[in-house]
């Protein structure tokens, strides 16, 4: 009877996970078929979560564009040297703030705690991008947020909880503190430096209100940017110019939705190979030393 038990517990928690997985997916399922089916499917309005009339044009039309190319390279300079900068700022600024014998310690992670709920606000913000001379650049979408103060706690308190003999045994040896954090601390620190990278790639990747203060130039503009034109119909004309013959409001659905396929799909891939280092590097960093 307690086997039974068990086995129909187990088939309830199944069916109730692949009910809220379906829940969680289905948005997606249903840009990916709109994207992909056949224009008469899409007026008619019976696509669901599943193709009907498979048909690629949306995708022809987009990624013959140069501007989606462009905003695609312009999202992938901004991730990757965001999510760099943020990575080595946030290890160096943690590293050093979890040294028991630095002097200030409190004081200045106080003083970066403070940010965490208070800010100069949007205007003064802008003001200084614009002072400093990183207005319509591309280091404006990331150098002024390279840090984000959770992200910054969670790697602190990581490093606060790897044991403090294993640094003093370097420390006995001659080791620097740089080459302790190097050659001992990093080594240790992969699960939380992956969690924290995808942190922030994503956050960088979705970028869209700076790039809609500080960006100016078409050439700039990110995927969030570019979709954003063309859901509130700003990109559609090139588009649908030579699309005689067929529906612009069909088009222009498919033409949406290939965007956010295409927009999504890349961070996307990115996560399964960090998923291992996910829940390990979120529940030791988040757990107080």
């Amino acid at each position: 009877m307690k086997k039974n038990k068990m086995t129909a517990g187990r088939f309830i928690n199944g069916a109730l996970i692949a009910i809220l997985a379906f829940i969680c997916l289905y948005p997606f399922l249903n840009v990916l078929a709109y994207s992909v089916s056949g224009y008469n499917a899409v007026l008619s309005g019976r696509v669901t979560f599943y193709p009907i009339d498979f048909n690629i044009e949306a995708y022809k039309q987009i990624l013959g564009k140069t501007q989606i190319w462009q905003a695609m390279r312009a999202t992938l300079l901004v991730t990757f040297a965001g999510t760099g900068l943020s990575l080595v700022l946030t290890i160096l600024a943690a590293f050093a703030l979890s040294r028991k014998d630095l002097p200030g310690r409190k004081f200045f992670t106080s003083l970066i705690l403070f940010t965490m709920y208070f800010s100069g606000g949007m205007i003064p913000t802008f003001l200084v991008v614009k002072w400093v001379h990183l207005f319509d650049t591309l280091p404006a979408l990331f150098i002024p947020q390279a840090i984000n103060v959770f992200n910054f706690i969670v790697m602190r308190t990581f490093f606060r909880n790897i044991p403090e003999s294993l640094e003093e045994a370097a420390r006995i040896d001659g080791a620097s503190y740089m080459k302790v954090l190097i050659k001992m601390i990093l080594p240790l620190s992969v699960p939380i430096i992956a969690t924290i990278g995808l942190f922030y790639a994503v956050n960088y990747w979705n970028t869209y209100f700076d790039a809609l203060l500080y960006i100016q130039k078409p050439q700039y503009y990110t995927l969030q940017l570019r979709l954003k034109g063309l859901l509130f119909g700003e990109d559609l004309n090139n588009s649908n110019a030579n699309l005689e013959g067929i529906g612009t409001q069909v088009m222009t659905q498919s033409l949406k939705m290939a965007t956010v396929a295409v927009s999504t799909i890349p961070i996307l891939v990115v996560y399964p190979w960090l998923q291992k280092y996910f829940v390990k590097g979120v529940m030791i960093g988040s757990v107080k030393g």
